[in-house]
């Protein structure tokens, strides 16, 4: 036998670890539960509204995994700080709430500036600064991923709210892993591309923000929710335990031009 060492594929598995999602009880948060707990971690799914998380952490236990719910507003700061201090830290988040009211520029109300910046942004960055700390206090090592957007990287008509939401949480992503990288948390982001749900799909039955949204898509169609299962878990595992204070874009191409 040759006497060769052979590199060590690193493990995707999340057995033992604790991951909280937020906006977990629809669209991309849920299917970052599932796929967390398909991973073996237990998760816990956060949002407002109790029997949605409820009946998703529900029917996530039903395949034998481990899952639970946990009813909150992530606006209010010291709500999440108090509940989140009774808890086990979290060595997985997923810090996903976030919300968009897209309007041309001249349309743009304070009130809708307001309300897209207190979820986008203060929420999800004090979400992770008490995950964090929690962590630190722990000595323990996390992943925190931030998910973003690929507006987060480029700009685009009607979107200049969210957009600079989204570059706010990617600036905020650097920050936090230069800070934490130290502690062995890391911090990341994830940017998909527009996908297809059955909450977003009347939309794309306008032909021409269809036609509009795909021409910018070098390959051609929406991302699908499960397209997000490999980069999630990715994240949140060993496999990517060189990378933080990245970018991660699934976003078929858009912003390679």
């Amino acid at each position: 036998m040759p006497d060769i060492d052979l590199v060590k594929t690193s493990s995707f598995r999340l057995d033992g670890r604790r991951a909280l999602v937020t906006g977990g009880g629809r669209g991309i948060g849920l299917t970052a539960a599932s796929a967390l707990a398909d991973a073996g971690a237990q998760v816990t799914l956060v949002a407002r509204t109790a029997k949605e998380i409820e009946e998703a952490a529900a029917a996530i236990r039903a395949r034998g995994q481990s899952a639970d719910a946990l009813a909150l507003d992530v606006t209010d700061v010291d709500a999440v700080r108090k509940a989140l201090a009774a808890r086990a830290p979290y060595q997985i988040l997923v810090n996903n709430a976030g919300m968009n009211r897209p309007a041309y520029l001249p349309d743009v109300k304070v009130e809708d500036f307001d309300a897209i910046f207190a979820l986008n942004v203060r929420a999800a960055f004090f979400m992770a600064q008490i995950v964090a700390l929690r962590l630190l206090e722990a000595k323990l090592p996390g992943s925190i991923i931030n998910i973003s957007s690929q507006m987060g990287h480029v700009g685009a008509a009607r979107r200049t709210v969210y957009c600079a939401s989204k570059h706010a949480m990617e600036g905020f992503t650097k920050a936090m892993a230069i800070e934490l990288a130290p502690h062995n948390v890391r911090v990341n982001s994830l940017g998909p591309t527009f996908l297809e749900t059955p909450m977003t799909r009347p939309f794309f039955e306008n032909k021409t923000f269809r036609d509009e949204v795909l021409s910018k898509i070098k390959l051609g169609r929406l991302g699908q929710l499960e397209e997000l299962t490999g980069a999630i878990v990715f994240l949140a595992s060993d496999a990517s335990s060189l990378m933080t204070g990245a970018a991660l874009k699934l976003d078929g191409g858009w912003t390679a031009e």
